[in-house]
């Protein structure tokens, strides 16, 4: 029997597309410190008194217009990349949301039960590091393991944003779009506060305090959500002979009134069809599942935005998801991990 698992962690969802349970929701992930960093009485307010009492609503209404029968599209392709992955490795292999259903802790304590299993090859379904993402998802990880004493290791593998077999896992999935017409491709990735990219630079003098500072080589890089997502995108580019002038770099999913990574995707929607671009492709390689910031707020609202602005269409390239590309290349990390 195996003494390895293997535990995929990815972002989470609402167990219902309904406005108690996205409150729910909202209430456990905008009340983690790594994602709104501030004091717990500032987080406290600013959820209960500015989020809770409107945003479920308004984001149950989104969740209803993509959730899909089985149930939420993150969870379900999850689930089935679970299932693919397991098709390939020997080691058993489980699903666990850093936020909602199913949970890190009930997965792990899971795990547990089987006392054959020493080591658990945790991946954290990100390809770039961020506080927000990754490194939330280990600290609860390792904080169930060291509450209940559990006899587990993590074995964690690095970010692989800029891995070639990703960046030809992506590739492969965007071909046939990309083999169509088309003006423009945006790269959209997820939005971070301006805040969280100075405040991981271990140096405090290097993110952010030059234009140039993701292609200049430092250690900041390392934990840098910026830097590697430009490090994607150029590595995407080179891959897909995309010139410069191809592309745009933009990132979507703001919250709050900091200052965030720019240019807003929305923003870039709108001045492309001002420019006279009328057929655009989106991708977003944050995300390896599609899910609420893909298929609402890229495929529906900034569709709305592109064409209330001048544009025509607007395609979304899905995320990776189940291609069979990606299913082989997460099967070889996981066996060699």
């Amino acid at each position: 029997m195996s003494e390895r698992a293997i535990l995929l962690a990815n972002l989470g969802s609402p167990d219902a597309p309904d406005t108690p349970a996205v409150r729910r929701y909202l209430n456990q992930f905008l009340m983690d410190p790594y994602v709104i960093q501030l004091p717990w009485i500032l987080r406290r307010l600013i959820v209960s008194l500015l989020v809770l009492p409107t945003r479920p609503k308004s984001s149950a209404a989104a969740y209803q217009s993509i959730w899909w029968p089985a149930g939420s599209p993150l969870i379900v392709l999850s689930e089935q990349l679970r299932d693919a992955v397991q098709a390939e490795v020997a080691m058993p292999v489980h699903l666990a949301m850093r936020y909602g259903n199913p949970a890190i802790e009930s997965t792990l304590l899971e795990i547990a039960t089987n006392p054959a299993i020493k080591e658990v090859v945790y991946l954290p379904l990100y390809p770039h590091y961020a506080d927000s993402t990754i490194a939330t998802s280990i600290d609860e990880a390792e904080r169930v393991i060291e509450e209940h004493d559990l006899d587990l290791k993590l074995i964690i593998p690095a970010p692989f944003y800029q891995e070639p077999d990703y960046i030809d896992a992506l590739y492969q999935q965007s071909l046939p779009y990309l083999s169509q017409p088309y003006d423009h491709l945006i790269f959209s990735y997820h939005g971070l506060p301006e805040s969280h990219i100075t405040g991981s630079d271990p140096s405090g003098a290097h993110c952010l305090q030059r234009q140039d500072c993701c292609q200049q080589p430092h250690p900041a890089h390392a934990t840098c959500y910026r830097h590697q997502v430009m490090a994607t995108t150029q590595a995407f580019a080179k891959k897909a002979g995309l010139a410069q002038t191809d592309y745009t770099v933009a990132f979507q999913s703001r919250l709050g009134r900091q200052v965030w990574l720019g240019p807003n995707t929305e923003d870039i929607l709108t001045q492309l069809a001002k420019e006279g671009a009328r057929n655009v492709m989106v991708m977003c390689p944050a995300f390896v599942t599609d899910c609420l910031e893909t298929l609402e707020e890229i495929a529906i609202r900034g569709k709305e935005v592109f064409v209330e602005a001048g544009g025509e269409s607007l395609t979304l390239i899905p995320c990776l998801n189940v291609h069979p590309a990606w299913v082989s290349t997460l099967a070889k990390w996981l066996r060699q991990a």
